[in-house]
């Protein structure tokens, strides 16, 4: 155990973290409009003069774990029209392809408890081009790829800061902040670096209901340079500044002059010091006290040189006072600390893995760990407006959300992106934890319980979606998940010590979600489930949301393998308990008759027994069933055809010994029900080692799902399996409904579509969580028939291969997207030339999804939420973790 592990078990070591996002302006929180629109509510350009309601944004920002108390970095080059303070990017409405942050900036390293973390900054030395990354964006079509930062010049002759920001604890309320800014130009430059501390404002707001008091705090400069807090909920504090520096102070609120031409408010508002330092206006308090206080550094900085600002926040007590040599141990205690996240990490990767791919792990991991966000948003009090403000438009109390006035989020969680996806979406969550799960299996266990708990969870059972739309639906990997955490934990513990609290926990909530499911997304009661979106975006032929006139619906063959997988994986849950509890065993029973029925439904509906699989074309397919009974299935070959492989569990002889009443009920099914027992692969049969196969599939439908999976003119990229196959880029799938044609055409990056808004992107790339779970299926499978069951790979090679094998070959295909190749290239950043210089080319991104064709990164450009999965597949390729279901 190092020492990181022994600070897991402490709280306080995580009462302080990265926990500010990266954006608040622009988020549905933060809209109080009548129709809706948060992009336009609230703007970037707004943001420095609006204070927020829910949370606070900045650039490598920390706060405690209410987030009443922030430090974060500003700068300004004396160029730019405004300071710094926090990221640019465009709105969904700016973007030929939706939201897109334009900055450069990486998360390097980062601890579970934060007690070291790391990330970098890249600024350019001339003026900040808002208003051409705007306006190039804007002429440019879905056609053409985006306008970059890079692509701007500004770069080119290394004209640019490179800003390193690192955090210590000496102890969990001490924190050590180093600034280091390096003059990448050919010439002498000036910076001015602007570390802020402020209060998140909870005093105009009236009382709240997230703990957090709402009276007014204060920073208040003492005559030893240093910025006392003071009348903090949190207790006092005292932030230390290295060397003299000019500190300005004005208040975290909203500059009314400028935003409505109202000269009511504070005399210095929340844009006070970025007036009088760039325009020299009279807005900071000469009194030197504020709720928002910057420490200015003017520095001057020689050519390829650097230069260092050192802060230290220190909790005090009672007492109010500090060290009275607080930067004497500053270097030591940085350097400890990072010494020991590097013992923390020795543990955690795989001794034979290549330094490179050592670092893609430990910078996906960082990336994770730095996207935990403060997240506040309590949707009764955010529908009826607060008391101490103007009403919001009626309108608001039937529009967004408002089915779901028990929800109230308060707390830290892993969000999958803080400037793109500055909250969270349900089934990107799942995933995280699975990951997390590597390097802080409590916190991971934490994360999955909180979705799970009364205050996210709909009271009919439904798990919010995301703030745009509670209401919607993603594919239900929850039970997924917390299987794969047991599973994952219980590898690294000795016998006796299974969590099975966490487990009967996480168990009986989702209990009432499946049930929600059933009774919600099978209306018609036959089994097929209709989810709509199911987070596929553009996957569709067009809008699985749309409600069609007269009672024609869509059935779904995702959303219904995404149920037969959620059946399963309760299953193996309540089996897992009942070792425990043999109240458990009936549980396991009812799950194992849903799968079956399932099962049966997406071979044969209704009726007319025309099921979602086509025995011509030997794929799954969706169909639409109009109000007469007819179908029109459409016979697209997408990501949907494959989920079924999703559904898929083995079980050894030894479990099914010790659950013989299961044992019964299997063979009562086969005796009773032989129409369902063969519509699935055939789980009396024993595979190696006595074990049983429960899946959708049975060998021959496996091999023909894998023979177009695995065949490089459909599914099969370079870096992994896009989600549309590639016959359909010169010849677009066609799709006739009621005398309009729907075209589907396969694009590998930015889709052509813009079916949901600014950034659907299902019309092609490659998408790290469901790869993810093509690798472990077929590693499943694998677990089953051993050896004996090969496939031809890549198709038409002649070359047979077992599914181990297969599942290595595309783990091997995922990390490749972010590993330097024969090149010397990592393929995510593309062709930019840039991404070769050696102050860009091991600073990686992991982006949201990933070029069809050569494996560039699209979409968010720090979602490292569900790409982080790549983390332990790199674990997985050397450790070749089982995937058996006896833990």
């Amino acid at each position: 155990m190092t020492i990181e592990h022994n600070r897991l078990e402490d709280p306080a070591w995580r009462q302080w973290g990265p926990y500010v996002s990266d954006r608040q302006w622009g988020t549905v929180r933060e809209d109080y409009s009548a129709n809706g629109d948060a992009w336009s509510y609230t703007t970037h350009d707004m943001a420095r003069s609006y204070t927020y309601r829910w949370g606070e944004d900045g650039i490598a920002g920390i706060s405690d774990d209410k987030q009443q108390l922030c430090l974060a970095l500003g700068l300004w080059n004396g160029k730019d029209p405004i300071i710094k303070e926090r990221y640019f990017g465009l709105t969904n409405a700016e973007g030929n392809h939706g939201e897109d942050v334009k900055e450069l900036y990486y998360y390097i390293d980062n601890t579970p408890t934060h007690s070291y973390q790391r990330m970098l900054y890249k600024y350019p030395q001339a003026a900040y081009p808002y208003e051409k990354l705007l306006g190039e964006n804007h002429l440019r079509t879905r056609q053409d790829p985006e306008f970059e930062l890079l692509d701007t010049g500004l770069f080119d002759e290394d004209r640019y800061f490179d800003v390193f920001v690192e955090y210590a604890k000496a102890g969990p309320q001490d924190i050590l902040m180093t600034v280091t800014v390096h003059n990448r130009g050919p010439e002498e430059a000036v910076l001015h670096v602007l570390p802020t501390l402020w209060f998140r404002n909870t005093w105009v707001f009236g009382d709240d209901s997230d703990g957090v008091p709402n009276y007014r705090p204060s920073l208040v400069l003492q005559h030893d340079n240093t910025v006392s807090v003071e009348d903090s909920a949190l207790g006092r504090y005292v932030l230390h500044a290295e060397g003299r520096p000019d500190w300005l102070f004005c208040e975290n609120e909203t500059n009314l002059a400028r935003l409505y031409n109202t000269h009511t408010g504070s005399r210095y508002p929340k844009d006070g010091i970025n007036d009088h330092l760039v325009h020299g206006a009279d807005t900071v308090n000469p009194a030197q006290t504020g709720t928002k206080a910057s420490a200015h550094y003017s520095l001057t900085i020689a050519p390829g040189n650097s230069t260092v600002v050192q802060l230290r926040l220190e909790y005090t007590g009672q007492t109010g006072t500090g060290l009275a040599k607080p930067f004497a141990d500053f270097s030591k205690i940085c350097a400890i600390r990072k010494k020991e996240a590097d013992e923390f990490y020795a543990q955690i990767q795989a001794a034979e893995a290549t330094p490179d791919e050592k670092l893609v792990q430990r910078q996906a991991f960082a990336g994770m760990l730095w996207s935990k966000q403060y997240y506040y948003y309590d949707v009764s009090r955010w529908l009826a407006g607060d008391e101490n403000g103007p009403p919001p438009p009626p309108e608001r109390l039937n529009g967004r959300n408002h089915t779901w006035l028990q929800l109230i989020n308060a707390g830290v969680i892993s969000m999958p992106d803080k400037w793109e996806y500055p909250w969270y979406a349900a089934w990107d969550w799942a995933f995280h934890c699975v990951t997390l799960s590597i390097i802080d299996p409590g916190l991971a266990k934490q994360q999955l319980m909180m979705l799970t708990n009364e205050w996210f969870m709909h009271p009919n059972g439904q798990l919010p979606a995301y703030e745009w739309n509670f209401s919607d639906v993603n594919p239900p990997v929850q039970a997924w998940a917390a299987w794969r955490i047991y599973h994952l934990e219980l590898e690294r513990k000795p016998p006796g010590e299974e969590d099975l609290t966490f487990l009967r926990g996480i168990f009986h909530k989702l209990m009432l979600n499946f049930t929600w499911w059933v009774n919600r997304k099978d209306e018609s009661g036959n089994n097929i489930f209709e989810g709509g979106f199911l987070g596929l975006d553009n996957i569709g032929v067009f809008d699985r949301n749309t409600v069609f006139p007269g009672g024609s619906h869509l059935e779904q063959a995702d959303g219904t393998s995404w149920m037969a997988m959620y059946a399963l994986n309760m299953m193996r849950i309540a089996l897992e308990l009942a070792r425990h509890d043999s109240v458990y065993d009936e549980m396991a029973t009812k799950f194992f008759d849903h799968f079956l029925y399932i099962a049966g439904a997406i071979t044969s509906i209704g009726k007319s027994n025309i099921g979602l699989w086509d025995e011509e074309d030997a794929f799954f397919y969706d169909q639409l069933r109009l109000d007469d009974g007819r179908v029109q299935r459409m016979r697209v070959r997408t990501l949907v055809g494959l989920i079924p492989m999703f559904a898929v569990e083995v079980l050894d002889n030894e479990l099914l010994q010790a659950n013989p009443e299961f044992v019964k009920r299997m063979g009562w099914f086969q005796g009773h029900r032989p129409d369902l027992y063969h519509q699935v692969s055939r789980y009396t049969e024993k595979g190696i080692d006595e074990k049983r196969l429960l899946s959708l599939l049975r060998g021959f439908r496996l091999k023909a799902l894998l023979t177009k999976m695995l065949d490089e003119s459909e599914f099969l990229s370079p870096h992994g399996i896009r989600a549309v196959s590639k016959v359909y880029q010169h010849n677009p799938y066609e799709f006739t409904l009621d005398n309009t044609t729907f075209r589907l055409t396969y694009t590998p990056a930015e889709s052509d579509s813009g079916m949901f808004g600014g950034n659907s992107n299902w019309r092609g790339p490659v998408w790290m969580p469901v790869n993810y779970l093509l690798v472990e299926s077929l590693e499943r499978f694998y677990h089953y028939f051993g050896d004996s069951f090969t496939v031809e790979y890549p198709v038409g090679s002649g070359q047979q291969i077992t599914l181990k094998a297969v599942a290595r070959e595309l783990t091997n295909r995922l990390i490749s997207l972010f590993t330097i190749d024969s090149d010397g290239k990592r393929p995510v950043f593309g062709q930019h030339p840039k991404y070769q210089d050696p102050n860009f080319r091991d600073y990686v991104l992991f982006y949201e999804y990933f070029d069809g064709d050569n494996g560039r990164g699209v979409g968010a450009s720090h979602q490292t939420g569900w790409t982080g999965l790549v983390a332990e597949l790199i674990n997985r390729k050397y450790k070749n973790l089982s995937l058996s279901s006896k833990p």
